[in-house]
């Protein structure tokens, strides 16, 4: 290895290191009571690592995930059998995974710099400004605070998982890409090429937002390779062929497995193709501010309704930037980045809503590498021709000035946000004191009670109760809240208010279950003769109380 190559090397690895112990801060969480349940904590399909796993993992589609995520599924049975259920394994994991992904995002950006021929922008001998690049890279990608849900989230082993096998595809087709036009074709360019494909089939396994990279690899064979000319441009789309099959297959099991469990998209009738428009725009919008100003981050931002005007002025800005970028002949760069950006996104946006969220912070997890990289090569070339030109000591420190107190902010803002990640306590109630709704308020009940807080689960059961009839949902909804919020007061010793709720549930929907626990609290008021009867009805009811 020459010293060159071992400095880039040692650089990815503070990269990693550096990204590792900021995320160390998460390992202090518990499971959350949102998907980690269902993901991890009480899937009983990976509690062994054995033939029964792979069949489940490569086979079924839960119906809490709805998509085919088969490494996901391993990677949690790995977790198992040397964790256990302790949170501290899992989490760790994910933060291990991300810590890889920064250093594979210093190698990415490096191939890329290569192509461009960007390290002779520096006037220095030394190769200290240009590693200083590749670092602040991997850091804009790995510090930021849009990777916390990605990471202290454990459902969300997906998006690190997918993580580091799309990063490894992009990579060795960089090197692949290098190997081609400098030298011809070898034993080590065509294992690049099949490292790459085959790191590309594991990326969709676990998690098939990655399916938009053969698409990615064109753009970057644009710009920066340069591979796209009229004499290669051929050779180069035919190269692309395994990739493309690869992505088709991936696009046409996904819309299978979406039919199956009953349709992936919100039906028309309700999501209107305006609406759809006009939400993508907001979130393409509020993923680029995020990305600069990473500020209002929420565990959930909901569609809004009706849609606010703000929500259309934004995507007539999102439009502008986009015909902006394809029109302007200057600069390559831009439309780029622009594109390898909303690329990964697209899967996500509401053209394709299959769910009540507008956005979040974890659809950026791949959309952002592309950006973090132009972004740290604009601020060192920025930085270094203030220095050739002599623009003063004065300009050159507030540059470093500057970009050292933007990941400092980035660090800090990561650090709060781990905080809001710790327990269903501090993730409901971020969610509560910005956007609340009737889920929000159920489920921080719900952990209310595990944890013996009862008085404050009845006054959140409430309030869900109280939104779920003032937005007229389904009857099954008010029914089940009255079951938990009477489960709430039965264990708080209000038996009397615990039998009216119950009491009024099975005015409703006659659950045997309701029967038995009203039953408890009617024997616990001493009124025998009632629990009996319900005792009775309730036959061999007499488990917990659950959603129906």
């Amino acid at each position: 290895m020459n010293n060159s190559r071992k400095q880039i090397i040692i650089t990815s690895a503070v990269a990693g290191l550096i990204t590792l112990l900021l995320f160390l801060r998460a390992l202090s969480g518990e499971f959350l009571n949102y998907d980690d349940g269902d993901f991890a904590q009480y899937n009983l399909a990976i509690r062994n690592l054995d033939a029964n796993l792979i069949s489940y993992a490569f086979t079924s589609i839960p119906s809490f995930s709805g998509i085919w995520t088969p490494l996901v599924w391993i990677s949690f049975a790995v977790d198992y059998h040397f964790w256990g259920l302790d949170p501290l394994g899992y989490r760790l994991t994910n933060i291990l995974l991300h810590a890889v992904n920064a250093f594979l995002v210093v190698l990415v950006a490096n191939r890329l710099y290569m192509a461009k021929s960007v390290k002779p922008f520096f006037s220095s001998d030394s190769n200290f400004p240009y590693l200083g690049m590749l670092l602040l890279a991997g850091l804009l990608f790995g510090i930021h605070p849009l990777r916390v849900e990605s990471v202290a989230w454990i459902s969300e082993r997906k998006d690190v998982l997918n993580g580091v096998f799309a990063l490894s595809s992009i990579l060795f087709y960089l090197r692949y890409a290098h190997g081609k036009e400098s030298t011809e074709e070898n034993v080590s360019t065509k294992r690049d090429y099949t490292v790459s494909l085959l790191f590309l089939l594991l990326s969709f396994m676990a998690k098939p937002v990655s399916v938009v990279i053969p698409v990615m690899l064109l753009v970057l064979d644009w710009y920066p390779l340069n591979r796209l000319n009229r004499g290669t441009i051929r050779s180069v789309l035919i190269e692309k062929t395994p990739y493309f099959v690869l992505m088709t297959g991936m696009i046409t099991l996904t819309l299978y497995m979406g039919a199956s469990e009953g349709g992936l998209l919100v039906p028309t009738e309700f999501f209107s193709f305006g609406q759809r428009f006009i939400t993508s725009g907001n979130a393409l919008f509020e993923y680029m501010r995020l990305m600069l100003y990473p500020v209002g981050i929420l565990p959930i931002h909901l569609l809004t309704t009706p849609i606010p005007v703000s929500h259309t002025v934004k995507t007539v800005i999102i439009i502008f930037i986009c015909i902006y970028f394809c029109i302007t002949r200057k600069r390559s760069w831009p439309l780029a980045t622009w594109l390898c950006f909303i690329m990964p996104i697209l899967p996500v946006l509401a053209f394709f809503q299959t769910n009540t969220v507008a956005f979040a912070a974890r659809y950026t997890y791949l959309p952002s590498v592309m950006p973090s990289i132009a972004g740290a090569a604009l601020i060192a070339v920025l930085y270094d021709k203030a220095r050739v030109r002599g623009k003063g000591h004065s300009l050159r420190l507030l540059t470093a000035g500057l970009s050292f107190g933007l990941l400092i902010f980035y660090a800090v803002m990561t650090q709060r946000l781990i905080d809001i990640w710790k327990d269903s306590d501090t993730f409901w109630t971020r969610q509560i004191t910005h956007q609340p709704f009737d889920k929000a308020y159920f489920l921080r009940g719900g952990y209310y009670v595990s944890v013996g807080k009862y008085p404050a689960a009845v006054d959140d059961f409430t309030s869900c109760l109280d939104i779920i009839l003032q937005e007229k949902m389904p009857q099954s909804f008010i029914v089940n809240v009255l079951a938990f919020r009477g489960d709430a007061l039965a264990k708080g010793g209000r038996y009397e208010d615990a039998v009216k709720d119950f009491s009024a549930a099975i005015a409703m929907i006659p659950q045997p279950v309701y029967y038995y626990h009203r039953g408890v609290a009617l024997k616990a008021l001493g009124k025998l003769g009632d629990a009996e009867g319900d005792f009775k009805i309730a036959g061999e009811a007499k488990g917990i109380i659950r959603w129906f």
